[in-house]
């Protein structure tokens, strides 16, 4: 005979693995802090590669008016503008992506837990059920 309350359980279960669970597994794998500096390098990574096309592109806009003024001291000017500006976005970047990934992993950690009790739940109704018979 069925027991509902296990064919709820499997249910969740089924549905949590097929749902949330595939990437929480994967994500849940990591510590906290291997899995934030991963996405953080990432995140560095491709804003240096973002902001390096932003400011090309609009030294490439301006580089008439650019070349007309150049002289040593607007060349410094412009790179350490460009420096500070990169420097800047960096670490803006860089606390949004800690902050984000780590609520992330610390969600998917959660779930995980949630999903280990509901199975050691089902394992005791089982043995229950074996101990009956």
């Amino acid at each position: 005979m069925l027991d509902e309350r296990k064919v709820k359980l499997m249910t969740r279960l089924a549905f949590y693995e097929q749902t949330q669970g595939k990437e929480d597994f994967k994500i849940s794998a990591y510590y906290r802090k291997d899995y934030t500096s991963l996405h953080m390098l990432c995140s560095f990574i491709w804003v240096t590669i973002g902001y390096v096309l932003v400011v090309g592109l609009a030294v490439l806009a301006g580089l008439d008016s650019l070349l007309g003024h150049m002289s040593m001291a607007v060349m410094v000017l412009i790179g350490g503008m460009a420096i500070v500006g990169w420097l800047a976005v960096v670490i803006i970047y860089a606390l949004i992506t800690s902050h984000v990934y780590n609520e992330k992993h610390k969600n998917s950690r959660q779930r995980v837990k949630k999903y280990n009790h509901d199975l050691t739940r089902l394992l005791k109704m089982y043995a229950q059920t074996d101990s009956q018979e």
